[in-house]
């Protein structure tokens, strides 16, 4: 019984010896490189999710394409380019605002501004329209009415 934390401490002073000395996990810079482009572009499969971190198929070629370039000594602004001619502006997160991206960043305020235009004349004209009087009861209906009533009465 008087070995066992001996056996223990023995244990946690090996486990603590091979941690000490594993050697620190380096970063690959071209991955860093490859993940920061791959951020700012959007996947083409993919809902509004960056090349970065979608699963998709066509993610996976982009990221080994940005890689490929990169590895041959392309810069960011290339790399970049290269996609938005295969792809258009709509790969860029961050669509340019000019040409069609200008489109993109107008098109949402115009539409709430016709929306609430709309709604402000709509609201107006059925607040000022004057509501029609209710038909003046002949003697007859008059009548009706007071026999009606006396007869809910008894």
């Amino acid at each position: 019984m008087t070995r066992f934390p001996v056996v223990v401490s023995g244990l946690v002073s090996l486990l603590l010896a091979v941690g000490l000395a594993a050697a620190p996990v380096q970063e690959d810079p071209i991955e860093r490189q490859m993940l920061d482009i791959a951020h700012d572009l959007r996947c083409a499969v993919c809902q509004n999710q960056p090349v970065s971190e979608s699963n998709a198929d066509l993610a996976k070629d982009m990221r080994k394409a940005i890689r490929e370039q990169l590895e041959a000594g392309k810069s960011r602004a290339e790399i970049v380019d290269y996609f938005v001619a295969r792809y258009g502006d709509y790969v860029l997160m961050k669509p340019p605002a000019e040409r069609a991206g200008l489109l993109l960043w107008i098109a949402p305020p115009l539409v709430l501004l016709v929306l609430a235009l709309s709604g402000w004349l709509f609201l107006r004209r059925r607040t000022g329209a004057p509501v029609a009087a209710a038909p003046k009861l002949s003697a007859a209906d008059k009548a009706r009415v007071r026999a009606a009533r006396q007869q809910q009465d008894s």
